[in-house]
């Protein structure tokens, strides 16, 4: 072989393996990890803030009527108060501060739902109790759009995993809130809730601390915003609204109905079932958050919805030690897409992350209170061992209609 030829082969290899090498440098995005300090403050944030609303709200119900000498139906509009004012209010804020980002309500927020929850402990009539439940509840709606917002932006290139940190923080607080009853005010009574006021005080250098980088980050994406590729996916963000309700749905009706389903149980052993089921959904929305980032978020939603329907139904079959296994892999299952549909929601509505973030929360909080009342009028005609057919169907549903959601591994998920 010539050397002109041997030239030309040595160029020609040289030039290819440069083309091959730019072409993966464009091929494999870049890798950006999670800024853990800001997602373990946005987490402790929300621990904080689900503690009081969500945890603790309805278990203080009986300790409120007493207090007050209410009637059951004051009693349930309190509930009702809290989860339409936190709700409703969520997808509302979330809209208003896409148009005009304000993250010192992430601060405000989480101070007025400890606050304020606080402060009803010494509410001297049903009225006073309903405005600081409801001052409580709109603290909780403030907070949610801004805090998921902050957990997306401090997430990377981890979208999943960062934002199953974030909720986790908020399941914990779930679980956490009802243990303040015997832990505390059993021994207080309704005034020990004072003591909430020193945790929101704290709460304040705790969320401050954050506000600057959040709002370089915000000026930081807005900049970005103007070369983003792409529409927000109505149709698409329609149908994980569904998927969400139905898997809400399922969720509060389990906690809410397990005590009556389990009518051979003690009220102490039925709520510690209720814990484990609980329980089980925080580790899986954990868990179901990192896997999201390896497998896809849509495959872990349908796969993990749709294998929750033949374990629910083993649950009339199991007792004793299997009855504790059937939950905790039901709930595992139930809940390991929680934080992959906030994380599905942003990349549908990628203009309006904010808003995707108060649709998805707020959505599911919602639909939960609205489904149990619904559950409620079939037990009282069918009876509860028909509720927990229908719950147990209810993913089954979800995972069919999460198999018509755009693929989320593609580039451009909008339309």
């Amino acid at each position: 072989m010539s050397c002109d030829k041997i030239n030309a082969v040595v160029q020609f290899a040289v030039l290819g393996g440069y083309i091959l090498a730019h072409a993966t440098v464009h091929a494999i995005p870049k890798e950006v990890p999670i800024y853990r300090r800001a997602i373990y403050t946005f987490s402790a944030s929300h621990f904080l803030n689900d503690m009081v609303t969500t945890g603790m709200v309805p278990a203080l119900i009986v300790m409120y009527k007493e207090a007050l000498h209410l009637s059951f139906t004051e009693s349930s509009f309190i509930v009702l108060i809290s989860y339409l004012t936190s709700s409703i209010s969520q997808p509302l804020f979330g809209y208003f501060t896409d148009r005009k980002p304000r993250v010192w309500l992430f601060t405000l927020g989480v101070f007025l739902s400890i606050f304020s929850l606080a402060l009803s402990g010494i509410a001297p009539s049903f009225g006073w109790l309903l405005l600081c439940i409801a001052i409580s509840g709109l603290g909780s709606g403030a907070f949610h759009p801004e805090a998921s917002r902050g957990a997306h932006l401090a997430s990377g290139t981890h979208k999943g995993h960062a934002q199953a940190i974030f909720q986790v923080g908020g399941n914990a607080g779930q679980a956490f809130g009802p243990l303040m009853i015997p832990l505390l005010l059993i021994h207080t009574g309704l005034n020990g809730l004072l003591w909430l006021i020193p945790i929101a005080i704290l709460s304040l250098p705790l969320t401050g601390q954050m506000l600057g980088w959040m709002n370089n980050q915000v000026k930081a994406a807005a900049s970005k915003k103007k070369e983003m590729i792409g529409k927000n996916n109505i149709p698409g963000a329609i149908i994980l609204i569904a998927v969400i309700i139905l898997r809400s749905w399922c969720q509060l009706g389990v906690v809410v109905f397990l005590p009556f389903y389990m009518t051979h149980l003690s009220l102490a052993a039925s709520e510690t079932l209720n814990f484990v089921f609980v329980g089980a959904g925080a580790l899986g929305t954990f868990i179901g958050g990192i896997w999201s980032d390896r497998i896809g978020l849509k495959r872990l939603m349908v796969f993990s919805m749709l294998f929750a329907t033949p374990v629910a139904l083993l649950l009339p079959h199991a007792k004793g030690f299997w009855a504790v296994i059937v939950l905790l892999v039901f709930g595992f299952c139930v809940l390991a897409s929680f934080s992959v549909s906030v994380v599905y929601m942003q990349k549908l509505l990628p203009k309006n992350i904010a808003l995707a973030s108060g649709l998805s929360i707020g959505a599911g909080v919602g639909a939960g209170g609205i489904g149990s009342v619904f559950m409620g009028s079939v037990a009282d005609f069918f009876g509860v061992a028909t509720v927990f057919t229908i719950l147990s169907f209810l993913p089954l549903l979800g995972a069919l209609l999460a198999v018509l959601l755009p693929n989320d591994r593609k580039q451009i998920m909008s339309a």
